[in-house]
């Protein structure tokens, strides 16, 4: 075969091993994303050296956890620190010693050919022994299209599983038995799906029923690995998909089981979809759109409460679902928690599930109203809330993302959260005023602060402490009428300037 495009540092990784004796193949991930033309996310290499051998050869390692795997840094650059001993390890932060911070990037995975015991826990073997075969090491994985080793100094591409077959027909199938390869690790049932959504593959059947089979031992998996590969499968473009095939495959009631209370929960006239497939369908606009996790998430969510609060109204024919964003926001938070998700991510989700009914008559709601939403989700929110409302619009089955209320509702928000041209913004206020001029509280006090405005939206260079200050004294004598007229003077440009700024707005978002 055409030998793989191997980076030159990686190259040199694998041939320090064989320069040490040893054998050294890449394995896994990488050689089939080779295959794929695919852009590597990271390397790993196995070999029939053990881990104090390996570390021997290479100045940089790091070496943490009884699995025999030594972290190779490549990036000779970084002042890293060096461990000589199984259990001593560099944190993903800064270690003791003042070295840098290892990025994954920069380290290839080296491991010993091994052969593992049963899988108590259903996800990490009770006992690893190193072997001296390549056989051994790849008979061990998961798929075949990851059971794939090849030698760099050969070009030679060892596939005992016929992954090359399974890449071509586009299949994830499971190395030999696959009810054994899920009861030693249940987690590798989610990967079959994440793997299928990532590359875009179809599972294939005997590996498809043996997940049906064995779903129930994910409930063995801890929620910091669910959550890792839920999170993978909602940053794919296949997303949606995904989820189905976790439905149908019976894996989802141990991911978000509450999502499928919303099968066949049929909603209002303007919904096409029942609860289930509008939420699915909220996330994949929001996936066609290129938006972040955290809104993908929310969209998936937004409606979790809908199956909990649905009631009939027989007056109309319809159903309803009052408060589902506060019953919906409690859920997610809880969900949130159950998944292991960091508070931060947790809250902002939350909070978008929370206001995700934000939106009314653009004709009835106050500009004050929409200050509310701006605060009660943050300013840093805000647009991210807008998104979560173009999905739950297009997830309704309508063809449009942004109509005039929507655009409305945008240009209200901007305006809502737009400088504020007031005397708050000058470097003086009414006390600093009153204690220079040794006046009382009262009508004259506001003169002054409109007439001082009057001149720093003419000079913004003028809004300094020193200047404002000797201007006051200065205005405290002139005659009322006289000070009438600069403060009434002042009003009116603060008022032209904000009524031009909003105008821009508007016309901004095409609106009136």
């Amino acid at each position: 075969m055409e030998k793989l495009p191997i980076p030159q540092k990686i190259r040199q990784t694998a041939e320090t091993l064989e320069k040490g004796g040893f054998e050294a193949y890449l394995v896994g991930g990488c050689v089939r994303d080779l295959l794929l033309s695919r852009e590597p996310n990271d390397w790993d290499i196995t070999t029939n050296a053990k881990p104090e051998q390996i570390q021997a050869l290479y100045p940089h390692t790091y070496y943490t956890n009884k699995f025999g795997t030594v972290g190779v840094v490549i990036d000779k650059g970084l002042d890293t620190h060096v461990t000589r001993e199984p259990e001593a390890c560099v944190s993903s932060e800064t270690a003791e010693d003042g070295s840098r911070e290892i990025d994954e990037k920069n380290v290839v995975e080296i491991t010993p050919y091994r052969l593992e015991s049963k899988y108590s826990d259903f996800r990490h073997p009770d006992h690893v022994a190193f072997s001296n075969r390549l056989e051994d090491d790849l008979g061990r994985r998961d798929f075949t299209i990851n059971a794939l080793a090849y030698s760099v100094s050969k070009g030679q591409l060892i596939d005992l599983y016929k992954g090359q077959c399974d890449i071509k027909d586009k299949l994830i199938r499971a190395v030999g038995e696959p009810d054994a390869r899920f009861s030693e690790d249940a987690l590798r049932m989610l990967r079959a799906v994440r793997l299928s959504a990532q590359l875009g593959f179809a599972i294939e059947s005997e590996t498809n029923e043996a997940i049906l089979r064995n779903a129930h031992l994910l409930e063995h998996i801890s929620a910091e690995r669910i959550q890792e590969e839920l999170g993978k499968i909602i940053m794919c473009d296949n997303a949606m998909p995904a989820l189905q095939i976790c439905h149908l495959l019976g894996l989802m009631k141990y991911i978000i089981p509450e999502l499928e209370d919303g099968l066949g929960i049929e909603q209002r006239g303007e919904h096409i979809y029942d609860v289930w497939e509008h939420n699915l369908r909220s996330l994949n606009h929001a996936i066609n759109r290129g938006w972040p996790f955290h809104v993908r998430l929310a969209a998936l969510l937004h409606d979790v409460a809908k199956p909990k609060t649905r009631q009939r109204d027989t007056k109309r024919n319809i159903w309803t679902f009052h408060g589902h964003d506060v019953v919906g926001a409690k859920m997610t938070a809880k969900i949130m928690a159950r998944l292991k998700f960091s508070r931060d991510i947790s809250d902002k989700i939350t909070k978008l599930v929370r206001y995700h009914l934000f939106f009314s008559d653009v004709d009835k709601i106050t500009l004050s109203a929409v200050r509310r939403i701006v605060r009660n989700v943050g300013p840093e929110n805000v647009w991210d809330l807008m998104k979560l409302r173009a999905c739950d619009r297009i997830g309704t089955g309508r063809p449009k993302e942004a109509p005039y209320r929507l655009r409305k509702y945008e240009a209200m928000i901007e305006e809502a959260m737009r400088s504020p041209v007031t005397v708050q913004m000058l470097k003086i206020d009414g006390t600093k005023i009153m204690e220079n001029t040794k006046q009382k509280p009262g009508p004259k006090i506001g003169l002054i602060l409109n007439a001082l405005m009057e001149e720093v939206l003419d000079n913004p260079d003028l809004n300094t402490r020193d200047y404002l200050e000797n201007k006051t004294l200065l205005l405290n004598e002139v005659p009322i009428q006289e000070l009438q007229r600069l403060a009434n003077k002042g009003k009116e440009k603060k008022e032209g300037i904000e009524a031009e700024e909003i105008g821009a707005i508007r016309k901004k978002h095409g609106v009136e």
